[in-house]
């Protein structure tokens, strides 16, 4: 059965927004027969862009997933793929995909080259250890320049970009590529049959010695991943087979030490045949990647899981979609075993059994039902209760628990209330499904004003989300401001006893902590708890209760109630009775703990800082760096790029709300910005007194 996992392969489509994934997704899906006609993004035709939102703004919201079945030297692969967004706001997507998928495709634009979330996504693919190779898309476009492009993933990336094809033309004469390892012209002539034919024919007398370089370049790169082939290259370079190259840039691709880079114009319906050939050649199957490595809950234990549809099941559950018509659907990834439909499973996060009740194959917003999901593939299942983004479903005999994902701190709130009584009780209930389906948008309810307050990682994330609201979930709101979401740390180490005493006749509560809360280590977010009390003054079971403490009491900082960023807490002493002390005592004890000792450790305001990248025409240069300035912006970076220049700067959220209208003005709509969120940094002394004032007198968030 492991011989079926031969032919699987599960690929992510990853890029800067519009650089033509969801594009190059409708092609291959055209290519390999799941669809028979071509939908268009901007025509609010695609199939992998299926929510209205998507539609209407062309851009990709939620990372939908497929399979697709294409032959490759005579042999039929299964390809599942994910189509991720592009735009910084909904990384989340981009996140939780890489951590499920064995390779990827990063698309680039052919004139823009690598961009912001290029980087982004990158630095996502290396955190999780993806393979990936490179497709240079937009080649038809003005300013196409494919040999930069590769130049700039080696630059800005620090990547080993090794191109196994070359274009022919480019901008309107872009009309195929030179394969460099068949040495071969592969030409795209009619538009009408939609790129489905294609002639392989010898490379044009003009391109021959640009076309002799790269191969000579290619074989050199392949040689120095392989000794033996090292050795034949020296004597004779023209021995080493296409074969033998391709099995070497396999190995290389999946221990990411090449990306082998491809180009084309899926909109133009040239080079994405070959990109699957590519795909299928170079990219993992669940066999190269191996076993899984995960914990088992009951002895904290390292230990593995095989490939294998024999060995005991686990399975990542990587997303939550609530479906109109299924209900609660949960995207998951298999890597052992296999599931059926009424399969009782266990969760080891809350430690309970949970039941399977049907399976899907997923293509978009549709389901093909199946009978069983084998280790290697993705799938939905519904009827999972108790389940969160990043949960391992596993066999109850023989547990395992999987690493789970990291998800970015919502850095925007805003206040949101329903239009009528009749939407009140509704909207309980649509914004905890929908925080449900996405791990970095919370919800809470400000305890002062009583308003509710939705989070998120920016502007058009939190618009999205309150167009869902109306749409899905029939439910009309109101919305303030955006807010920031500030946050609070300590500057001092200050140390405190805190007693807590209530006798109320019969049996009293007591607690007495000697503690120091201060600034957490370098590099430590959240709560840092260090316990150091000697000879049993205060017994190890009450340890938990104090930690609790100190986290509730960590959502309200002493500034202006915001979390605090950071804390360290060294419990040094104490004592309890043995008849009063409880884990409740304990706890309040904490709480109180930090209400008066955190004033004293010189608290101060940090706010999120994003890093925004323009790209303008030269002269406006000047007036876009002056209203960076205007903004407590930072500018760090220059750069000539593609006849514009590019300015990279670091600048407060607080000050680039509706930035892009700006930008637009000053620029006479000629020049493109790209935000994402970058850190945390101290607020100004002068502005953190106005925020502070501000938030007592209007909100906290």
């Amino acid at each position: 059965m492991t011989d079926r996992l031969k032919y699987t392969r599960n690929i992510g489509i990853m890029a800067h927004i519009d650089a033509g994934k969801t594009t190059t997704t409708e092609r291959i899906l055209f290519y390999t027969g799941i669809t028979h006609r071509i939908g268009e993004v901007h025509d609010g035709a695609a199939q992998m862009d299926w929510m209205v939102q998507e539609q209407e703004r062309g851009i990709t919201i939620t990372s939908a997933a497929t399979t697709a079945y294409w032959k490759y030297k005579g042999e039929e692969y299964k390809i599942n793929i994910i189509d991720t967004p592009g735009h910084v706001d909904f990384t989340v997507e981009v996140e939780r995909s890489l951590r499920v998928l064995d390779g990827a495709v990063a698309v680039f634009c052919a004139v823009s080259g690598v961009e912001p979330q290029s980087e982004t996504v990158w630095r996502q693919a290396d955190k999780y250890g993806v393979p990936r190779i490179a497709f240079v898309n937009k080649m038809d476009r003005v300013g196409a320049d494919f040999f930069g492009v590769v130049n700039e993933i080696r630059e800005k990336l620090k990547a080993n970009p090794v191109p196994v094809q070359i274009p022919i033309g480019s901008e309107d004469s872009f009309r195929g590529v030179i394969d460099l390892m068949e040495n071969k012209a592969v030409v795209w002539y009619d538009d009408e049959t939609l790129g489905t034919k294609y002639s392989l024919e010898e490379i044009p007398a003009e391109l021959a010695d640009e076309a002799a370089e790269w191969r000579n370049k290619l074989v050199e790169a392949v040689a120095e991943k392989d000794d033996e082939l090292l050795e034949r290259y020296f004597e004779d370079p023209d021995s080493i087979t296409p074969d033998e190259m391709a099995a070497v840039i396999r190995r290389a691709t999946i221990d990411g030490t090449i990306v082998p880079v491809m180009c084309g114009s899926a909109f133009k319906n040239k080079g994405v045949q070959r990109l699957l050939d590519a795909i299928v050649a170079y990219l993992p199957s669940p066999l190269d990647i191996g076993p899984v490595k995960g914990i088992n809950p009951k002895t904290g234990e390292e230990i593995t899981r095989d490939p294998d549809p024999k060995a005991p099941l686990a399975a990542l559950a990587f997303k939550i979609a609530t479906d109109p018509y299924v209900g609660r659907l949960v995207y998951l990834r298999v890597y052992s075993g296999k599931i059926t439909p009424g399969m009782t499973v266990l969760n080891p996060r809350t430690n309970k059994k949970d039941r399977i009740n049907r399976l899907y194959q997923m293509h978009a917003n549709k389901q093909n039902p199946r009978d069983v999901i084998e280790a290697g593939d993705i799938c939905g299942a519904v009827g999972l209760k108790d389940i969160k983004t990043g949960d391992t479903i596993t066999d109850f005999q023989r547990p395992i628990s999987l690493e789970s994902m990291t998800f970015p701190e919502p850095v925007i709130g805003v206040a949101i209330e329903p239009k009528t009584q009749a939407d009140v009780d509704k909207l309980g209930a649509a914004l905890a499904k929908l925080a449900e389906e996405d791990p970095t948008f919370k919800v809470k309810t400000d305890e002062a004003s009583g308003q509710t307050i939705i989070s998120g990682m920016g502007e058009l994330h939190l618009e999205i989300l309150v167009d869902r609201l109306k749409r899905e979930f029939g439910v009309e709101c109101n919305q303030g401001q955006p807010q920031v979401a500030y946050k609070e740390a300590l500057t001092k180490t200050v140390e405190h006893r805190e007693v807590f005493k209530k006798q109320t006749g019969g049996k009293g509560k007591f607690a007495d902590i000697v503690v120091e809360i201060g600034p957490a280590d370098e590099g430590v977010t959240g709560l840092q708890f260090i316990d150091e009390v000697k000879g049993g003054n205060i017994p190890k079971e009450f340890m938990p209760a104090i930690q609790k403490g100190f986290e509730i009491a960590m959502q309200n900082g002493p500034l202006a109630g915001f979390p605090m960023d950071n804390l360290k807490v060294v419990v040094k002493d104490g004592s309890f009775h043995p008849v009063d002390s409880d884990s409740l005592s304990f706890q309040i004890a904490a709480q109180h703990a930090f209400k008066n000792a955190a004033p004293k450790g010189e608290p101060i305001l940090l706010e999120p800082i994003m890093s925004v990248e323009v790209v303008t025409p030269e002269e406006y240069m000047g007036d876009v760096i002056t209203d960076f300035n205007k903004r407590r912006g930072r500018i760090e970076g220059m750069e000539s790029k593609a006849g514009a220049r590019v300015i990279k700067a670091k600048v407060p959220l607080a000050e680039n709300f509706g930035y892009v209208t700006v930008l637009r003005t000053i620029t006479s709509g000629r020049a493109t910005s790209s935000m994402e969120f970058s850190h945390y940094e101290p607020v100004p002394p002068e502005i953190a007194e106005k925020v502070i004032e501000n938030i007592k007198g209007i909100i906290k968030v």
